[in-house]
């Protein structure tokens, strides 16, 4: 990974915000126009394109606009990226969904995911016990991403073709228990412009369950993330009881 500098951090940060917020490619004069970065439009453009030679930003198409890649979104997520708080009522009233339902595990599952989908606005999974949960359909056909007919059936498509999903999941690396894998990374391509994040968490079974998202590869990360994170920690939880 080619080391950028602050400034080129902040520009990188400034057009992922804006892609995620339009979903369009930005162009130099959409920065200099929402974001106050001190420096000329001139200086603007020449960074795009460094971040373009880097490999953090990409030209697609003839677009004179540029979008972030799977490097430049990692880089905005482990480093750039402020997650938003999730509120006290939201977290005690999920932990309440959840636990009501804890006695039967595969319903706390279902009731998480639920959960998920709900907050996140977007398609949710969990496989437990070799069983797949999801929930959210409706929601990514409401995402521009999922307009494409290819795109939404080979996304829905992954329910009835485990292995496919499982494949995906397994590409997932490091000892953390939190993944996110961009559609660019999966060998598919109908699923480009998507993303995946999920995690493990504990289970009442000798294998880990997974919950996660599927969504555009401009998912709203700073909101998905902390309700991603939270609500596999109550499911550990139950998991463990």
């Amino acid at each position: 990974m080619t080391d950028i500098s602050e400034r080129q951090k902040q520009l990188l940060k400034a057009v992922i915000e804006l892609y995620v917020k339009i979903g369009e490619p930005i162009s130099s004069d959409q920065i200099e126009k929402n974001y106050h970065l001190g420096v000329s439009p001139a200086t603007i453009r020449n960074e795009m394109v460094r971040l373009t030679d880097a490999k953090y930003l990409k030209q697609p198409h003839t677009s004179a606009g540029r979008v972030p890649t799977s490097t430049g979104f990692r880089l905005y997520i482990n480093e750039l990226m402020k997650e938003k708080a999730m509120s006290v009522v939201d977290e005690v009233a999920i932990r309440q969904q959840l636990m009501d339902s804890r006695s039967h595990f595969d319903r706390m599952v279902q009731t998480a995911t639920r959960a998920l989908a709900k907050k996140c606005g977007t398609l949710a999974l969990a496989i437990h016990d070799g069983n797949v949960y999801y929930t959210g359909a409706s929601n990514i056909l409401d995402i521009p991403e999922f307009f494409d007919i290819d795109v939404a059936r080979f996304v829905l498509s992954l329910f009835d073709e485990f292995s496919v999903l499982q494949q995906i999941i397994d590409k997932a690396q490091g000892t953390e228990s939190l993944h996110i894998i961009f559609g660019e990374e999966t060998g598919y391509e109908h699923l480009l412009p998507t993303s995946f994040a999920f995690l493990n968490f504990d289970s009442r079974s000798e294998i880990p369950g997974v919950i996660g998202v599927i969504g555009p590869d401009r998912l709203n990360f700073p909101v998905v993330l902390p309700y991603l994170r939270y609500i596999g920690e109550v499911l550990s939880e139950g998991g463990r009881i």
